[in-house]
């Protein structure tokens, strides 16, 4: 008599528990990607007559920002102009364009279309990978 107690005891408590778990909502998903823009005005940055642009979103409270941000400086040229967009200085460019994280990296060519970018730090290889595949085209695959 005492099993047969403890036995629907513990089925209560099981159905019990299926019903809280079932009515439990689940937690909003957490994002997995960002938005990233498309096209950018290329007068709103300086250099607007290189046939290419870097623009590095950033915020002042970003440490991976300015490592994104002395990643990118390198590449500055006749033919790339690299610009930091910090989100307290531009606020308008940084919803204009709908940059939700930063660092936001884009690769834009001489018309502001979006030819690469990065969302997060990307390693100095993959940066430079990113720009060489924007300004060539992507690397034929021999397979």
């Amino acid at each position: 008599m005492e099993r047969l107690a403890i036995a629907a005891v513990l089925l209560v408590g099981a159905v019990v528990l299926a019903l809280v778990l079932r009515r439990r909502r689940p937690d909003e998903p957490v994002p997995t990607s960002w938005a990233v823009p498309t096209w950018v005005e290329r007068s709103d940055f300086a250099s607007p007559e290189a046939p290419w642009l870097v623009a590095v979103f950033t915020s002042a409270t970003c440490r991976s920002c300015q490592d994104t941000l002395d990643k990118a400086a390198p590449l500055a040229s006749d033919e790339v102009a690299v610009a930091e967009v910090e989100v307290g200085a531009r606020p308008d460019l940084h919803e204009r364009r709908g940059i939700e994280a930063v660092p936001t990296l884009v690769i834009a060519d001489a018309e502001g279309a979006v030819q690469g970018s990065c969302v997060g730090p990307p390693t100095t290889a993959e940066l430079w990978a990113r720009v060489a595949e924007a300004r060539d085209g992507p690397a034929d695959d021999p397979s």
